[in-house]
């Protein structure tokens, strides 16, 4: 972690309104050749958030209405105790990820390998890379069993796809860092909005906690640095207080939210961990078409100042930031995403010089 440094670089957080992986690829190099990532596109099915990363899990229906795991099948005990056999040769038999269920494929993430074919020939050599992955929250309580009963309420459907989902996050880090940079991968976590709402209501903080480690913990082991992402307000504590490197939240609606955990966040920075500013809007195509690199710049040096007043060095807070879209555009009109790549840059570039 010593090694990587934030240093107010812009990166993105995933998906893009478009249908072509080729044009999508250009776009990431063009506005954050820094830190590239590998990009989601929700113009194809299969690279919806739940779906993207399902391959693997045992028991997997997908229909035209629902998609869940089904664990009535005459298959599924059998299937299971294989998942276990594959997951186990890894972890304790030392068998590589390469060509097991735990990969991902051109057929749900032609993203990656895009990213990895254009890394053969980039112009210009990136500090990282970054990759992402849904979190076990966000797909553990989106996803459901044939009841309709949510994954994260079935101890033995919950480990599934704790354990798919850390696994799916360490092969990413082993083909990444190939490249002889830092491998990044980011965990998104939407779910984690609803945390401590009624809807959550039985799930508790040690329950968060303990699947979020687990993946934090898998991509660490490979070598490669962990974010959290969430892109509304949520307990702030759970991701300040857990082993992630890099905390990424909307700085745009919700950065008065995260500097209420002002202890947290001193020690956050003691820690000389990265806190991801999602700073350029994404929600609001009105707060989009009104804000300009300037503004924005105005608006992330007045959340600066107050984090100043926590003891925390200006020249700290530059080191140790990134400069993000406040949530992936994949659900915006093209002509936004472009301004939203470009604002990010801007800010990026303006903030560094």
């Amino acid at each position: 972690m010593a090694q990587f440094k934030g240093n107010a670089l812009a990166v993105l957080i995933g998906s893009l309104p478009i249908a072509d992986h080729d044009q999508a690829i250009g776009l990431v190099f063009k506005y954050t050749p820094e830190i590239p990532l590998w990009v989601q596109l929700p113009a194809y099915p299969e690279e919806g958030m739940m779906v993207q990363f399902l391959p693997g899990i045992p028991g997997v229906v997908q229909n035209q209405d629902r998609v869940f795991i089904d664990t009535s099948k005459s298959t599924f005990e059998d299937d299971l105790l294989k998942f276990y056999e594959d997951y186990l040769a890894i972890t304790e038999g030392g068998s590589p990820l390469d060509g097991t269920r735990f990969v991902l494929t051109p057929e749900t993430a032609r993203g990656f390998f895009t990213l990895l074919d254009v890394m053969k020939s980039a112009p210009q050599f990136p500090v990282a890379l970054k990759g992402q992955i849904t979190g076990p929250v966000t797909m553990a309580t989106g996803l459901t069993d044939q009841h309709k009963r949510a994954l994260f309420y079935d101890d033995r459907l919950l480990d599934v796809v704790v354990k798919t989902l850390a696994m799916k996050a360490r092969w990413q880090v082993e083909k990444l860092s190939q490249q002889g940079i830092p491998a990044i991968i980011f965990i998104d976590e939407p779910g984690l909005a609803g945390f401590g709402t009624s809807a959550f209501i039985s799930i508790s903080r040690d329950d968060v906690s303990r699947v979020l480690s687990e993946v934090i913990d898998a991509v660490h082991q490979a070598g490669g640095l962990a974010g959290v992402h969430v892109c509304a307000n949520t307990d702030w504590s759970l991701i300040l207080d857990s082993a992630a490197d890099i905390l990424s939240f909307d700085a745009y609606g919700f950065f008065e939210r995260l500097a209420l955990y002002e202890a947290s966040l001193k020690t956050f920075f003691d820690q000389a961990r990265i806190l991801a500013w999602g700073i350029v809007p994404t929600s609001s195509s009105e707060d989009i078409a009104r804000e300009t690199a300037s503004s924005l710049v105005d608006k992330w040096e007045s959340q600066a100042s107050h984090l100043e007043t926590l003891g925390i060095e200006r020249t700290t807070i530059l080191a140790q930031s990134l400069i993000t879209p406040s949530c992936g555009t994949g659900s915006l009109t093209p002509d936004e995403a472009i301004k939203v790549l470009e604002m990010t840059r801007n800010v990026s570039q303006t903030l560094r010089s």
